[in-house]
Parts: C-alpha cells; sequence; structure tokens
C-alpha cells in the first residue's frame, strides 16, 4: 500500500480519536441534569402541541410549569385534571382552570346576509374566497362559509349549520385556537365559557350598508355604548365590550334593532326561530 496513503489514513482517524475524546470530555463537563420532574408533567400533557398556552409546544410547556413560569393551570386543552396531575407532581396547589371556547361572532348566514348578485366560482375556502373575490355575501367583515374553521380543528368541535355558519360545541372545544387562526375575517375568538353577552358583528359599514348588507348588523348606533358606562365602546362604528368593565344588567338589549349584541343562548334562539322561517317558506315552493 502506499505510504501516502498509510499517512492519511493515520492521520484521520488520529484527528477522529482527538475529536472524540474531546467531545466526550465535553459532555461530561458541560452536561446539565434535566430536572426528572419535566418529563413527568410532559407525560400527563395532552401531547397535542397546539401552542394554546402560549408556548411552543407541550414539552416547552412542561419546562416553564416547573421552572414555576406557569401555572398547573396554564393548558387550556387539559383542562382542571391535568392541571391538577401536574400539581401533584410539583407539590403545589393546581389553582383553577378556566375552561376556554371559540366563539363565533357573526350571524350574518345565508338567511340574514344580502348575496352580490354575480356568483362567485372557484375554491370554496374562506381563505380563497376572501382573497379573490370577498365571498359570495355582500358584508365584507362576516363569516364567508367556507368551513376553514372546520378542517383546522383537530377534536371536531366545530361544524358549518344549514345556515352557513360554524357552530362551536363547547363539550369538545379545547380553545387551542386553530379556527382563529384560520379564519381570514377574525370572526372567531377564544372567551371563558362562562361568557354570557357578546357583539355577534364585525362590521365597519355605515348605517345605511350595514342594513343593507345584513338583517342582524351592528349599525352603530352607539346605544349601547352611552348606557353601559365604559362597559362598552364603539370604535370605527362597531360596538366593542370592555370586559374589565362590562355590567349587562346596563345594557338596553331591547333597544338594539338588531340584536347585534345579545345573550349567547338567544343569539342560537333566534337563528332556530330563522331556520324555521326560512324553511316555512321553502316548502310552497318546492310544492308549487
Amino acid at each position: 500500500m502506499d505510504i501516502n496513503i498509510l499517512i492519511a489514513i493515520a492521520t484521520m482517524g488520529g484527528l477522529g480519536f482527538i475529536f472524540a475524546g474531546a467531545l466526550a470530555i465535553a459532555d461530561k463537563k458541560l452536561y446539565v441534569e434535566e430536572d426528572p420532574r419535566i418529563a413527568k408533567v410532559n407525560e400527563v400533557l395532552p401531547g397535542v402541541n397546539c401552542g394554546a398556552c402560549g408556548k411552543a409546544g407541550c414539552y416547552d410547556f412542561a419546562v416553564n410549569v416547573v421552572e414555576g413560569e406557569i401555572a398547573p393551570s396554564g393548558c387550556p386543552v387539559g383542562g382542571q385534571e391535568v392541571a391538577n396531575d401536574i400539581a401533584n407532581i410539583l407539590g403545589i396547589d393546581a389553582g383553577t382552570s378556566t375552561k376556554i371556547v371559540a366563539r363565533v361572532l357573526c350571524r350574518g348566514g345565508n338567511i340574514e346576509a344580502a348575496r352580490k348578485m354575480v356568483e362567485y366560482r372557484g375554491p370554496q375556502t374562506c381563505s380563497t374566497m376572501d382573497l379573490v373575490s370577498g365571498g359570495t355575501k355582500m358584508c365584507q367583515y362576516g363569516c364567508l362559509g367556507g368551513g376553514d374553521c372546520v378542517e383546522a380543528c383537530t377534536f371536531n368541535a366545530i361544524h358549518l349549520n344549514d345556515n352557513g355558519l360554524p357552530v362551536v360545541i363547547d363539550d369538545l372545544c379545547t380553545g387551542c385556537g386553530m379556527c382563529v387562526t384560520a379564519c381570514p375575517r377574525d370572526i372567531i375568538e377564544l372567551h371563558p365559557a362562562d361568557r354570557e353577552v357578546f357583539v355577534f358583528c364585525k362590521s365597519h359599514d355605515d348605517p345605511k350598508t350595514a342594513k343593507e348588507v345584513c338583517d342582524v348588523a351592528c349599525i352603530g348606533c352607539g346605544i349601547c355604548a352611552r348606557k353601559s358606562d365604559g362597559g362598552v365602546i364603539m370604535e370605527d362604528g362597531l360596538a366593542v365590550i370592555q370586559w374589565d368593565k362590562f355590567d349587562p344588567d346596563k345594557i338596553p338589549f331591547d333597544k338594539c334593532k338588531t340584536s347585534a349584541i345579545c345573550y349567547l343562548r338567544e343569539a342560537f334562539a333566534e337563528y332556530q326561530v330563522e331556520e324555521k322561517k326560512e324553511a316555512s317558506r321553502i316548502a310552497p315552493e318546492q310544492n308549487n
């Protein structure tokens, strides 16, 4: 064998041995022992890595909760049960985990919202419709009805009803926020499950336009704001609730002509009424 090849083999082997030794020494000297509680906490977490806790994933959450940066109740997906498990591992108080759910703040479905004269034909995803044509409805702020939020939900906690609007199933919703991210119109928000009153509109149209494009739009009259003692303010023609000051007892719900601000259960009940009206209107037409 050529002497140069032997020298090269010996040189590379020697360098490899030296580097391996250096790495072994560095591993011993620089090794940081991980708190074993991190692995235990990570094991009891849901493992969905949704980021709803504000961290990069479940492992990152585990590291932060062990270091005391986050409370055991900080995982909205795991809820109180996971908070209790984490507290048992860490030997601390679990605290109270408030259930967070998604709320769809638009009631302008196929019944309530005026439709454009020109029919849109193309991909039916919300993101595409918002980018290409603005959807099939005249309102440029409301739900597009493409179901991007449904596709984004990995917990099957949201579906489109017969009126073309997303409906959240509270028992299945984990508050992960994936539907919020998926909605190009920003009509879905995360709220505590026990929060009851909302402004079910995101329109900033002037009163005349708002009335023309949707029967249930906020028309910016400001009555709710004037009576709320700061609990509701007007922003660019839209009523916006200030939760730290909000008192539903001060809101004149009966004065809102479109019921844009109302209780969650009433919003759902009103949709049921409209759905029945639409069904009764369609039935005679089908019989003719």
